[in-house]
């Protein structure tokens, strides 16, 4: 079993444990009478020149702990003072260390568009995404069929969220593509390995088409990396570590907008 796996095990477990306190029904049923989205996060993602999603993360498989101290709310407010379109919280509680509230806190004090980073593998995650205060959800080709893939894009554009589509190689672009989704993310790390190649989103950004947003995911270092991603014509970049290790968040931000 991979990690990927075992996170995908883990999120289906705490959907179970979940609808023992708030049945499906009950939360969608909230979620639906919500006022409708406007798609915030992807219209943050189309600019003219490379958006960032900056990442509030206290830990990775990968990595482990990154951020002992973790002000989350600190955090958030200063990505947005440093210019950033998008935040990215990490909500699965195992492996990143993450939590609901820390999304449902960030999105109700910042003004810039939020995604929920989890493995959503059941659409009882999308209803809660909403309920949080999320703009946006993460879909994982490698962890979805593509009949799930299409179905939860469906129940996003119903509740006005924007799905980002993560692909990691050209099978799974091509699935996302197929799925209709207007954003595509390519990791550059093999989440069942945990191996990085920055290369990987100017290979895989010849097969998307153009008029998809485009975002290159893990293991965006520097301007240089940034510089090669705008040359390719990348939309968007999400930065988690770099971005957390730094000790001045609006000064590395800047460092890599070059």
């Amino acid at each position: 079993m991979t990690i990927l796996d075992q996170l995908a095990d883990h999120a289906r477990d705490r959907v179970a444990e979940a609808k023992k306190i708030r049945t499906y029904d009950a939360v969608k049923a909230e979620a639906l009478a919500m006022p409708k989205g406007d798609f915030e996060f992807e219209k943050a993602l189309r600019k003219d020149d490379i958006a960032f999603i900056c990442e509030c993360k206290k830990a990775s498989p990968s990595k482990g702990l990154i951020a002992e101290d973790f002000p989350y709310l600190q955090i958030a407010k200063e990505y947005e003072a440093a210019g950033a379109d998008c935040i990215s919280v990490l909500t699965e509680p195992k492996w990143f260390l993450g939590s609901d509230e820390y999304l449902r806190e960030i999105a109700a004090n910042v003004s810039i568009p939020c995604i929920r980073k989890d493995f959503t593998v059941e659409s009882y995650m999308i209803y809660e995404a909403k309920i949080l205060g999320a703009k946006a959800v993460l879909l994982i080709c490698s962890i979805l069929t593509e009949a799930q893939i299409k179905e939860y894009i469906g129940i996003c554009d119903e509740l006005g969220l924007s799905a980002l589509v993560e692909t990691h190689d050209e099978d799974e672009v091509a699935m996302a593509v197929r799925c209709g989704a207007r954003l595509i993310g390519v990791n550059n790390r093999n989440l069942k390995d945990f191996t990085v190649d920055t290369s990987n989103s100017r290979r895989m950004r010849e097969l998307v088409p153009e008029d998809i947003i485009f975002v290159s995911e893990s293991g965006v270092k520097t301007a240089e990396d940034i510089a090669l991603l705008r040359q390719s014509g990348t939309n968007a970049v999400l930065i988690g570590e770099t971005l957390m290790k730094a000790h001045d968040k609006k000064a590395k931000l800047s460092e890599l907008k070059g």
